[in-house]
């Protein structure tokens, strides 16, 4: 296993809640920040929050407040709990690296997990 693997996804109404699991593998995840993006059909994929190595977060501004992001140590995954959905969070979710290289970010994608938010 070398590229990430995401799970978790699924069709959820509007205002609830999913939980997305990343398993990731290799240094590499070690030595930079490790983040959930996502990607809306016929936009650019964007970064929603992610953790360092020293168990620092972020979240980007949709979706701060509703969305949390940690590491589940008894699985050795990243997860990312999701509430409070909205239309506008249906995407493919991704996780990967934060803050390298782009060269070294674009070896490192999945297949990602869909979400859809839809009543």
């Amino acid at each position: 296993q070398v590229q990430p693997v995401e799970s978790g996804g699924g069709l959820v109404q509007p205002g609830g809640s999913l939980r997305l699991s990343c398993a990731a593998s290799g240094s590499i995840f070690s030595t930079y920040a490790t983040g959930w993006y996502r990607q809306a059909p016929g936009k650019q994929r964007e970064l929603v929050a992610y953790i360092t190595n020293g168990g620092s977060t972020n979240y980007a501004d949709s979706v701060k407040g509703r969305f949390s992001i940690f590491r589940d140590n008894t699985k050795n995954t990243v997860d990312l709990q999701m509430s409070s959905l909205k239309p506008e969070d249906t995407a493919v979710y991704y996780c990967n690296v934060v803050d390298a290289p782009r060269s070294v970010i674009d070896d490192y994608w999945g297949q990602g997990t869909q979400v859809t938010v839809s009543s």
